[in-house]
């Protein structure tokens, strides 16, 4: 990842799903679409098309294989660079939340519901 690009919605809840440890494909789309809160739906072809571009950037590596009910099950994880990508992000998404927060007033309703469901997210170790 370039310093100072921003990640896409689907990319950022990849490797925040990966946060906790190593997840086969499906547990890995399984934890993005909770920590989203249903936001994030990854396909099969989205999810391995994006872990090997993530594996070649360097984000993600893969952690281990194994054979399960005759199927070939591929454990990923989250690289030391990864996880400074998730911060750098959630760096970013603070940053502008709170210049947002500060350029008008607050107002409860949908953007003080979404701000909180964020925070919510980082709290529980989903993105934090």
């Amino acid at each position: 990842m370039v310093a100072g690009m921003s990640l896409r919605e689907p990319t950022l809840f990849t490797l925040a799903a990966l946060r906790e440890g190593p997840l086969h494909g499906y547990a890995i789309a399984a934890r993005a679409r909770e920590l989203s809160a249903g936001r994030v739906s990854l396909t099969a072809g989205t999810l391995y098309g994006a872990l090997d571009r993530l594996v070649e950037q360097g984000l993600v590596e893969v952690d281990r294989e194994e054979v399960v009910e005759g199927r070939k099950r591929r454990y990923h994880r989250l690289t030391e660079a990864g996880g400074h990508a998730v911060e750098e992000e959630l760096g970013r998404l603070e940053a502008t939340l709170s210049a947002l927060s500060t350029a008008r007033p607050t107002r409860k309703g949908a953007a003080g519901a979404r701000s909180s469901r964020l925070r919510g997210v980082a709290a529980d170790g989903g993105l934090a």
